[in-house]
């Protein structure tokens, strides 16, 4: 893989997994605290999956265009891998939510979640020579913060609505 390759995935990739997790998982515990719903939830993801997936590759590409400094590749390389990356860490959070009771699929997905972004998170602070573990600690407690967010404001949506 070429720099420009290289460069391009690290953009988009990284973007696209931090946001399909983040976004994923607190759509789906929303729609779930608020709803209990099964169909509402899959909806919910595939939803994401598509509107999300092109939005976030168009911000990323607005993003690096903007930097004035790239080539032409370099941008729609950037946009290519952050719409791919984001589809399919979203869509990988289908099967557990179709397959498992609800609640199961909807609890292995926090898990699956929280091991997509410690993954991704050690691979970052090793490569950056970083302490992994610190990093790990500081992204799951981000995640945490929106799981917990997403949960009560399904719950008062329910509540209310």
């Amino acid at each position: 893989m070429g720099t420009d390759n290289n460069n391009s995935f690290k953009v988009g990739f990284g973007f696209g997994i931090a946001s399909g997790v983040i976004t994923t998982l607190g759509l789906m515990i929303g729609l779930y605290s608020s709803t209990l719903s099964r169909s509402v939830v899959i909806g919910g993801i595939l939803t994401i999956a598509i509107a999300d997936s092109f939005s976030d590759a168009l911000g990323i590409h607005l993003s690096v265009e903007s930097e004035g400094n790239q080539t032409t590749r370099v941008i729609w390389l950037s946009t290519i891998y952050t719409f791919l990356s984001k589809l399919f860490v979203t869509l990988s959070f289908l099967p557990l939510v179709i397959f498992l009771k609800l609640d199961l699929g909807i609890f292995g997905n926090i898990i699956w979640g929280f091991f997509l972004i410690s993954v991704y998170s050690f691979a970052i602070a090793k490569r950056q020579n970083n302490n992994p573990i610190k990093a790990i600690l500081e992204h799951s407690l981000i995640m945490t913060f929106v799981i917990i967010a997403t949960f009560y404001t399904g719950k008062l949506i329910s509540h209310f609505f």
